[in-house]
């Protein structure tokens, strides 16, 4: 047999030419042609083999490209690092001294002259030691099982996969929280003010609720539940012992805090001069804008004013209220902007002054909201018209914005807590549990809701910017608000999705290692894209570790609070864009980076709600450097002569592109943040005693 031929190989049967007796008599082993063997076989047989030999290699090729694809991942998130060691330079000895020691009122502060000089890594060295908290408010959950992951390069659905060793025990790691498959949770009066506690998953009430609303909407100059008492004699008639006592403040203590003062008198006395009453200040063309017709800016200023001790200017905006205040508007509101702004800062005006004219207002305004709470599903619509009282999803869409529906209980709670009418607290702590209820990806929600069925949008996309970010502000907040329960799913809700934020979410740049929280476009396709509104985050983390959260959370707080700032410092104005993005691998030329349309500056106040929340609870007045490095640039490039203004371009000192429009929040929120930043005092506002709900109005903290 010519070997050239063919491949042969030794077959144990017959010979080919012989018989089976010959072969078993002589023991030869005979030779039988493979491709004789082939051509032998049915044609049939013959395909069926090809056709597995086919689908084999498929399978062998698809295996190796998610191999790759796994790899280029591992690599771009970062490599030989865990999903919390967010900085390489991050020293492990600083974190050991956050988990072992105890707050340090007087830390150890930089130098404000060296920020400027060291942008790659603003904070080297927090000050020994850098944060920690007394164990004295860690809770003790019964539900929640708590654990340390020391080793997280086993590859999983939740985990992010690194590659390379890292010790054990790793510091930077913090606990994880670990959740059996059922939890069963259980409310303690959460939701009511004088009801027996209900199953947190339960949708019971909801009729009753439904009809509550609709005998309070019959006349809302009435107290809901009353035999047609007026608001005004049921206030007059409160108890003085339920009545808010006068909270008291000193005014500006220092040179920072004047500035700060005398730029809001700037902004104040613009626009009183050119758009009182009205939302809005336009101070490039002297005008005014209306938005809903409610004066928002001198509701959202009232607080400001009084913890500034502005008492002529806080007279002013009270005597407005109470005269021309009106919320008979034959015009489409928004619940969640209205409910922040408007009732949020009638509320914190009272409870600072002890006013109940506000609270008699807040009460109007509840009744006019209530109508949102008429949809099928129970999850409010967005849009109402307060004269009318007739409300409807947004005419651009038929779904409401998760976090604007499930940023409105802080306040509406604090309006029955403090008037004892229920009807508020009740609806809203409804959405609570149907959102509590609803399926999520590793906590983490999509950004739209829909109010008539009750579900999120499908591939909708997940963020914690815009229409998603004040969901988790206010899981905290009201966990905190209601006493801090061991047993609230509204705390178990959180915990699952700040893991969820640092599995799913949670990035690094490939050369500077800044940490950034991007989003998951259709729920699964990650974009390196972070809002400035983000950046409330670390803020909100800080606050979430005071009360006993997990380590991993205040780590996460301090990595992107440097990535915050760097968001500011970077630009040549010094004053950060609406969005940044990140650089996914190292061919990319910048590691963070602005498109031409995110440029602008709205003189929002994110950022400097966390530098404010890292100072009042660390005492560490570096942040107080970053926070004036940030208001001075205001003050260059968006003061004008009666206000300051938006710009359209934060990346060029000389073509800012003034945009003549001073938003409420300005004086509401960013300039309450500055003052409170530059103060001596530190607890000026008592967290232990106070929240502060999404637009920088105070709200009472209970024990129930």
């Amino acid at each position: 047999m010519d070997k050239g031929d063919h491949i042969s190989v030794t077959l144990s049967g017959a010979s080919v030419n012989g018989t089976e007796e010959d072969s078993l008599t002589t023991k030869q082993p005979q030779r039988r042609s493979l491709r004789r063997s082939w051509n032998q076989l049915p044609r049939c047989q013959r395909n069926l083999i090809i056709l597995a030999v086919l689908a084999l290699c498929l399978t062998l090729v698809l295996v190796l490209y998610n191999d790759q694809i796994d790899a280029e991942n591992n690599r771009v998130i970062g490599n030989n690092g865990g999903a919390f060691l967010f900085r390489e330079n991050r020293e492990v000895a600083n974190s050991a001294g956050i988990v072992q020691n105890g707050l340090s009122d007087g830390m150890n502060a930089l130098d404000a002259g060296n920020l400027n000089n060291n942008l790659k890594n603003p904070l080297p060295n927090i000050g020994p030691p850098p944060l920690s908290f007394s164990n004295d408010n860690a809770p003790v959950f019964k539900d929640v099982k708590v654990i340390d992951t020391p080793n997280l390069n086993k590859k999983s659905d939740d985990n992010l996969q690194h590659a390379g060793e890292r010790p054990k025990e790793s510091l930077l790691q913090g606990p994880l929280v670990e959740f059996p498959n059922k939890i069963s949770i259980q409310e303690n009066n959460d939701n009511r003010i004088d009801e027996p506690a209900v199953e947190a998953q339960s949708g019971g009430g909801d009729d009753d609720n439904r009809a509550a609303v609709e005998a309070a909407i019959l006349n809302p100059r009435v107290v809901p539940g009353t035999n047609n008492v007026l608001i005004t004699d049921y206030i007059n008639n409160m108890e003085a012992k339920l009545v808010a006592q006068k909270q008291h403040f000193h005014g500006a203590t220092n040179e920072r805090q004047t500035a700060v003062v005398a730029a809001f008198r700037h902004s104040w006395n613009g626009y009183k001069k050119y758009a009182w009453g009205h939302d809005n200040l336009k101070p490039l063309s002297q005008s005014s804008h209306d938005w809903f017709g409610l004066g928002l800016t001198i509701v959202d200023s009232l607080d400001t004013m009084y913890i500034m001790g502005l008492e002529d200017e806080f007279t002013e905006g009270r005597e407005w209220v109470s005269n021309f205040l009106t919320f008979d508007i034959n015009r489409d509101v928004n619940l969640f902007e209205v409910t922040i702004r408007i009732l949020g800062g009638l509320l914190s005006a009272y409870h600072l002054s002890g006013d109940k004219m506000f609270l008699s207002k807040s009460i109007e305004l509840g009744n006019r909201m209530l109508p949102c709470f008429l949809s099928p599903s129970g999850i409010p619509y967005s849009d109402v018209n307060l004269a009318s009282m007739s409300a409807h999803s947004p005419k651009w869409s038929p779904d409401s914005s998760t976090s604007e529906v499930t940023t409105i209980q802080l306040e509406f709670r604090d309006l029955s807590r403090s008037t004892n009418i229920s009807i508020y607290e009740k609806v809203t702590h409804a959405v609570n549990k149907k959102v509590h209820a609803l399926e999520k990806t590793s906590g983490l929600v999509p950004i739209f809701i829909n109010a008539n069925t009750g579900t999120f949008r499908n591939y909708a996309t997940i963020s914690l910017g815009a229409r998603g970010d004040s969901y988790y502000e206010y899981l905290l907040k009201q966990w905190l608000q209601t006493g801090r329960k061991t047993d609230d799913f509204l705390i178990v809700d959180y915990m699952r999705a700040i893991d969820g934020v640092l599995t799913k979410l949670l990035r690094r740049t490939p050369k500077e290692q800044h940490v950034y929280i991007g989003e998951l476009i259709n729920g699964k396709d990650f974009k390196p894209k972070m809002d400035h509104l983000t950046c409330y985050l670390p803020g909100t983390l800080l606050l979430g570790h005071k009360f006993g959260m997990p380590t991993s959370h205040l780590l996460l707080a301090r990595d992107l609070l440097e990535t915050c700032y760097q968001t500011y410092m970077r630009q040549p104005t010094q004053l950060a864009p609406e969005i940044s993005y990140f650089a996914l691998t190292t061919n990319e030329e910048q590691e963070i980076y602005v498109k031409p349309n995110d440029a602008h500056n709205l003189l929002r106040p994110e950022f400097v709600e966390s530098l404010y929340y890292f100072y009042a609870l660390t005492g560490n007045r570096t942040y107080q450097d970053m926070g004036w490095n940030i208001f001075q640039a205001f003050e260059k490039h968006t003061k004008v002569a009666y206000g300051y203004t938006s710009i359209g371009n934060v990346k060029h000192i000389f073509n800012t592109r003034l945009r003549d429009m001073m938003e409420s929040f300005w004086l509401g929120e960013t300039l309450k943040y500055f003052y409170l930043l530059f103060s001596d005092n530190r607890k000026e506002i008592d967290l232990d005693k106070w929240v502060i709900n999404s637009e920088a109005h105070l709200v009472p903290l209970r024990n129930h």
